[in-house]
């Protein structure tokens, strides 16, 4: 691991945990040193094994409080549907004024199964993606703090104006996993950020981002499941996060758990396992880091699917912080 700035991250899961664990999670992680936290922003877990969803902005508030050093981005918000980008300019900005120089908002296009619960329809990709767009320049004009009023395609603000703002903006980091997103990414955002690894989609971001796409930051989650064994990781991580074994466009469209539960009929404990890390091997939680940084991404936050939230902590303290540090190093 060479790169003196290769940030490691750490996944909150709000699909998995309680609030309350959200926090202590977050200041495990800050204890640890991570650089980082992420936490999704959902209004339903994808299947009901998964068992939870608190309202992330809560949390985030709960996070900043229990913390001090560690950095938190959304991993990510849809500022369009569910949530009028007003309201999310004011939310991060609050966020970001708790967390001074601490808060990045992750956001993206979103997916039907939180974003259809207020009964609009859900829009293709194309109109997505124009909806982000509008939603972004929205969110920075108000967060200069002075009266707005816009009249666009998609949204409407009337005589707003933001009154608690941080010192300065924090960055506005777009979510891409094709080569349309990641133009859009490169032309809009102030990063990357990504859930699966694809170099294609970085080179996408870095060419429609002009001279200074090489200095953002590009984000990916690397999804783990530690456990003492790799049968047991396995049997974990098939139970509770079988979406990760769904291809295309499916975590987009389908609407609510129960429809996952029946997409992830079709999909076997190695599908999930070829997207999954599982088991105690360092070796193989080291080298899916690397894999993310060889790719050309320099944030790299781990997700640990299951329960045991400890454990792995005390995992990565023991076995994979020190191997990273190694790297580094040399």
């Amino acid at each position: 691991m060479p790169a003196s700035n290769v940030k490691l991250g750490y996944v909150l899961s709000s699909e998995e945990h309680p609030p309350l664990d959200l926090v202590r999670n977050a200041a495990r992680a800050e204890e640890l040193g991570f650089d980082y936290v992420s936490i999704s922003d959902h209004f339903h877990p994808w299947i009901d094994a998964q068992g939870q969803s608190p309202f992330v902005w809560s949390v985030i508030g709960g996070v900043a409080q229990a913390t001090k050093r560690i950095n938190l981005i959304t991993g990510v918000t849809c500022p369009t549907i569910r949530i009028h980008p007003a309201i999310i300019a004011q939310a991060a900005a609050t966020s970001a004024a708790l967390m001074p120089g601490r808060f990045t908002l992750g956001v993206g296009t979103g997916e039907a199964l939180n974003e259809h619960i207020t009964g609009d329809k859900w829009p293709r990709f194309e109109t997505r993606a124009e909806m982000l767009e509008e939603a972004v320049e929205i969110i920075r004009e108000l967060w200069q703090g002075e009266n707005v009023n816009h009249e666009g395609f998609y949204f409407t603000v009337e005589n707003a104006r933001i009154y608690t703002l941080p010192d300065e903006a924090p960055p506005i980091v777009v979510a891409a996993s094709g080569p349309q997103a990641a133009e859009l990414a490169g032309r809009i955002g102030d990063g990357l950020i990504c859930s699966s690894l694809d170099e294609e989609v970085v080179q996408g971001f870095e060419q429609a981002g002009g001279a200074d796409a090489k200095t953002k930051p590009r984000y990916l989650q690397v999804s783990v499941c530690w456990a003492e064994d790799e049968a047991t990781a396995r049997q974990t991580a098939y139970k509770i996060w079988p979406n990760a074994g769904l291809r295309g466009e499916l975590s987009q469209i389908l609407p609510t758990p129960t429809h996952f539960e029946q997409a992830v009929q079709m999909v076997s404990e190695e599908d999930v396992a070829k997207s999954v890390v599982c088991g105690p091997d360092p070796e193989r939680h080291v080298k899916a880091i690397q894999e993310a940084i060889d790719a050309g991404y320099d944030h790299i936050h781990v997700g640990q699917i299951g329960p045991d939230q400890e454990g792995f902590f005390r995992f990565y303290e023991r076995e994979v912080l020190p191997r990273l540090d190694v790297r580094k190093a040399a």
